[in-house]
């Protein structure tokens, strides 16, 4: 009797988030801003990612924007890295368009937040745009848009990368659902006033943030966190802004192997333990409570326990969930993720778990 009381709550949470705080994100407009172009900064940090740098590195030289720089950081790559970055430095400079390449020693290689740190410090212009050697703008936009973005109020900017999907592949559809649920999240508590993170592959703030925060040092000692612990220590209500326009989308390379797409996870998941006292609350309570759900209503579908009921809610969360998800799978352009999306929520769901508990168990300490 308990196990159905329990699970009656715990349906309850489910629709609450998706209807409440999910569905806000979803059934939101996409508008288009034309603000006031301010000169950029690009900044990019590679190490070790010269046939990325030789793919990418020309679409940003062709993005129609009227002022900005590319600063490249190549933190002690022992590739062709530099050679790369001086080569395009030396042939894409122009008088709007300026390219600069720092470079940092073995002695002085110390993670990406020290490469990123040297880049912001390196650049020019009051308004910084990240993102990673591995990523591809969807369109000779992308500074455009993710530019408009800004205001005197608004000083982050927070952006969309899917991964590049891959035909036929599960590991990759699993991959991009994960992806596509992660920005649902940040885009819907951005939305709700209480923005907790960002992706380093498509992220824009004001230099002054970055200073008055004195960088990176709250978390300087954690292996990742630049970009989703930033901006949970600087982002509030005010000051944050989402970019949804397809043509701000960052596409990066996915993992093709399961072990080596778990060791990223691992390593990602690691920050949220950093997350506000707020923030930890919210996303333990939804994660528990998505764990719960499919969990509770396999064990009362086995044991036969009010098999219509349970059928009932889970139907009645299905029609919740559903619209959410297809909404949104149709804002970021996932659309091809739709059609066995619960199966991909609950391998996830499964997925995380098992992260959690390895994680737990022996702690990534290696970047």
């Amino acid at each position: 009797m308990w196990v159905f009381i329990l699970f009656c709550i715990i349906t309850t949470i489910q629709i609450t988030y998706y209807l409440l705080l999910f569905g806000r994100f979803s059934f939101s407009k996409i508008k288009n801003k034309n603000g006031v172009q301010f000169p950029v900064s690009v900044i990019i940090c590679a190490k070790n990612e010269a046939s990325n740098l030789i793919k990418n590195l020309p679409y940003l030289a062709d993005q129609e924007y009227s002022e900005f720089e590319i600063v490249l950081v190549n933190d002690n790559s022992s590739d062709k890295s530099l050679e790369i970055m001086k080569g395009f430095q030396k042939e894409f400079s122009t008088v709007n368009k300026s390219v600069k390449v720092i470079t940092i020693d073995k002695e002085n290689a110390k993670g990406k937040k020290n490469a990123l740190s040297l880049g912001i410090k390196a650049s020019k212009y009051d308004h910084l745009l990240l993102t990673d050697a591995d990523c591809t703008p969807i369109s000779k936009n992308w500074i455009s848009r993710m530019a408009s973005c800004f205001s005197s109020e608004k000083s982050i900017v927070l952006g969309y990368s899917p991964y590049r999907k891959i035909e036929n592949s599960i590991l990759n559809k699993i991959i991009r659902f994960e992806t596509l649920f992660t920005a649902i999240q940040y885009f819907s508590y951005s939305m709700t006033g209480m923005p907790y993170m960002g992706v380093g592959r498509n992220i824009a703030y004001k230099k002054i943030n970055f200073i008055e925060a004195k960088g990176f040092r709250t978390h300087r000692e954690i292996i990742s966190g630049d970009d989703d612990l930033f901006v949970n220590e600087i982002a509030n209500s005010q000051n944050t802004e989402i970019c949804l326009s397809k043509d701000s989308f960052m596409v990066s390379e996915p993992k093709i192997n399961f072990k080596e797409w778990i060791r990223q996870k691992r390593r990602h998941i690691t920050t949220a333990s950093h997350y506000k006292k707020t923030h930890k609350l919210l996303l333990g309570l939804f994660y528990i409570s998505q764990f719960l759900f499919w969990f509770l209503a396999i064990i009362l579908l086995f044991l036969n326990y009010n098999s219509t009921l349970v059928i009932l809610l889970v139907f009645i969360r299905f029609l919740v969930w559903y619209p959410v998800i297809l909404r949104s799978a149709d804002k970021l352009d996932e659309k091809d993720l739709i059609r066995y999306a619960p199966i991909y929520e609950i391998s996830i769901i499964f997925i995380h778990l098992y992260i959690f508990l390895k994680n737990k168990i022996a702690p990534p300490n290696h970047w």
